[in-house]
């Protein structure tokens, strides 16, 4: 079983919305406590956009300036499921997403954007947003 699984991307005008969701195995569900969003357009680095601390009670968030009042990452610990809703979205959003998993302590926060502490990748999924 692969252990983070992404859909929803799609094509989109400016100004509207899409919703990715991301799938996690069972096992990675358990071994991570926190779930993040990248994204990577051609030419550019990849960059952290969201990322929420996993498991009941916890479900601190962090965003990348760029997206923060537009895009909100929000979990289904019932469902292993961490889902990616963006609106008003722009030609600049445009990028192939992936969905991450890692292990940070709490005081770690100002990692989770980072691509390099994550564990578990997905195969991505693309958001293309036309002018």
């Amino acid at each position: 079983q692969e252990p983070l699984v992404e859909s929803g991307g799609g094509s989109v005008q400016a100004g509207g919305s899409l919703r990715l969701t991301c799938a996690a195995s069972a096992y990675t569900s358990r071994a991570t406590n926190v779930v993040a969003w990248f994204r990577q357009a051609p030419g550019k680095e990849r960059e952290g956009v969201a990322a929420i601390y996993t498991g009941r009670g916890i479900g601190d968030t962090y965003y990348a300036d760029s997206v923060q009042g537009r895009f909100t990452i929000s979990q289904d610990n019932d469902k292993n499921t961490v889902y990616l809703h963006m609106a008003s979205l722009k030609p600049e959003d445009t990028a192939l997403y992936y969905c991450a998993a890692g292990i940070f302590r709490y005081s770690d926060y100002p990692l989770v954007l980072k691509s390099d502490e994550y564990l578990y990748w997905g195969q991505g999924t693309q958001v293309t947003v036309s002018a």
